[in-house]
């Protein structure tokens, strides 16, 4: 069976192929520091190195909500 895809607008086809590429990398662990973490599923994310799972986003380790309060949460701690 061949890969679906977007079908109209060369726009929208730029940003599956954006999203794809973000889920298919490969993440730093937090925990060994390894660039071993791939997505498992909608939402888990596994290393392969030290079989940490984490819980991020649909499409990419980290989410722009997540980042802010590690920010937050950062400058909280100084």
């Amino acid at each position: 069976m061949a890969k679906k895809s977007i079908r109209y607008g060369v726009s929208l086809r730029k940003r599956e192929e954006a999203v794809v590429r973000q889920q298919k990398a490969r993440y730093v662990c937090n925990t060994c520091g390894k660039e071993a973490v791939r997505r498992k599923g909608t939402g888990i994310w596994h290393c392969e190195y030290c079989n940490a799972t984490y819980a991020g986003g649909a499409y990419s380790f980290h989410t722009a909500a997540g980042e802010a309060v590690s920010k937050i949460l950062g400058r909280k701690s100084e």
